[in-house]
């Protein structure tokens, strides 16, 4: 599988703190960028409190914190267990709706086609974002505008976006494995809220059961031309 016509692909491996703290290009230009992290990394939202990671814990199991610019809530990366790739978009694209809800249902839409393809169907959230408990503190909690679901309501992609002027960054994320134990793990919680999370959580993602490498190419596949 190759990428549509316009689309530019760089595929890089290193910690997620370079990955995260990597600045836009200028100018932007429609591209795909295909992360493979080297160490587990807890990613906080941009606006989430450090606090909501335990400090301890991430140093005993060797996992770093690191913060994104978009927002959103925690994300574990552990290597293997998450696809990781990121779809840039200049302004004025005819891909890009100034509307930050809608601008990011091409994403959903691309992914959706490549899991369909996979043979895993999936419905792209068209509408506001929907809180469930513990969303404020784990992406894969809620859904929000682009992410995508299997039929049963399960959560196969989470997706953020950071905006500029020049165009946007969309951050999305696929796991292969679903370990909320694993999360709960470095997560600044009581013992009792470490075992509601993973109760509550442990059926609301689908993990994605092919290569990664099968995903990425069915994902630059899927992607409109530029």
């Amino acid at each position: 599988m190759t990428a549509p016509p316009g689309w530019a692909v760089e595929r890089l491996r290193g910690p997620a703190s370079v990955f995260h703290g990597r600045a836009l290009p200028d100018p932007i230009v429609p591209a795909v960028w295909v992360h493979e992290v080297d160490r587990p990394a807890l990613v906080l939202g941009s606006a989430e409190p450090a606090g909501h990671a335990d400090a301890g814990r991430l140093e005993a199991s060797g996992t770093e914190l690191v913060r994104r610019r978009s927002g959103g809530a925690a994300v574990l990366l552990v290597p293997g267990d998450v696809v990781w790739v990121d779809l840039l978009l200049p302004a004025g694209h005819r891909l890009w709706h100034d509307d930050v809800g809608r601008a990011a249902w091409w994403v959903g839409r691309a992914w959706a086609t490549a899991l369909g393809r996979l043979g895993t169907p999936a419905v792209v959230h068209e509408s506001g974002l929907v809180r469930r408990p513990w969303s404020d503190r784990v992406c894969f909690a809620g859904v929000g505008p682009g992410e995508v679901s299997d039929r049963a309501g399960r959560k196969l992609v989470g997706l953020s976006q950071r905006r500029t002027r020049a165009g946007a960054r969309f951050q999305t994320a696929v796991h292969l494995r679903w370990d909320p134990a694993a999360l709960a793990a470095v997560l600044d919680l009581t013992d009792g809220e470490r075992t509601a999370l993973v109760d509550d959580l442990a059926g609301a993602v689908a993990a994605v059961g092919v290569p990664a490498d099968v995903l990425v190419a069915a994902l630059i596949a899927a992607l409109p031309p530029a």
